[in-house]
């Protein structure tokens, strides 16, 4: 696909998707995060919601309000000049604990990797993620690109039960399981802070284009920082 040509592709009569490119690309997902800024500040009559997707954007459309087509024709001048865009994103430092009792499968995957399990840690915590999208649960953030030591395939049989905060990767992406939920990827740490939270006003902590880092912490330091999420006094705040 030519990047610098977005596909257009109707979604029946209730949706329009903006295809940028055909892979995982950080210069494809900032197009797309630039479109959907572009179409939300727009307030286009009938366009109900946008959804930022690794490669795509999903405009959602109200059918008794316009047509899929009126709103193609309202995308196409929002395109011109939109690799150019500089957006501002969110960036995030985001405390984790990598003990043993917070990271079931840290040590077998230092040992696949070849590592031991303080450097697997380093490795992790060094790098800046880029948030492609959220999915899968309300909150989940799918985050790249991880360092090729730590490119492992999921799990062959997923966990039924995967902690909230859980800190967890796999192909070349890192997450965190904002609730408790199935899962399949390898969990090697934890963190305390809430990434949904329905009584914040934005109730996803993070969204996509925003960048994240991690830092780690003590099991003793992230009891204390629980306690004060659930106290709510707690608040993590995006930085520049």
């Amino acid at each position: 696909m030519d990047e610098a040509s977005p596909t257009f592709r109707p979604a029946g009569d209730t949706g329009l998707v903006v295809e940028f490119g055909d892979r995982v690309d950080r210069a494809v997902s900032r197009r797309v995060v630039a479109l959907h800024t572009r179409v939300r500040a727009a307030r286009m009559p009938g366009v109900i919601d946008t959804v930022p997707t690794f490669r795509s954007l999903l405009i959602h459309v109200d059918p008794d309000a316009t047509s899929v087509e009126d709103v193609r024709d309202a995308v196409v001048p929002l395109l011109e000049g939109l690799e150019a865009e500089q957006t501002a994103p969110g960036q995030w430092s985001i405390p984790v604990c990598y003990e043993a009792a917070f990271a079931p499968d840290l040590a077998g995957v230092a040992e696949r990797c070849g590592l031991t399990p303080s450097r697997l840690v380093e490795i992790h915590s060094a790098n800046a993620y880029h948030v492609y999208m959220i999915g899968f649960l309300p909150g989940l953030p799918y985050m790249g690109d991880l360092a090729p030591d730590l490119v492992l395939p999921r799990l062959v049989e997923p966990r039924l039960r995967v902690p909230p905060g859980s800190v967890a990767i796999a192909t070349t992406l890192t997450t965190i399981y904002p609730l408790e939920s199935p899962g399949g990827w390898h969990l090697i740490g934890r963190t305390p802070v809430k990434l949904f939270d329905i009584e914040r006003p934005a109730p996803a902590l993070l969204n996509p284009g925003d960048k994240v880092t991690f830092t780690p912490i003590s099991s003793s330091q992230f009891t204390e920082l629980e306690k004060l999420v659930e106290g709510g006094q707690y608040e993590l705040r995006a930085g520049r």
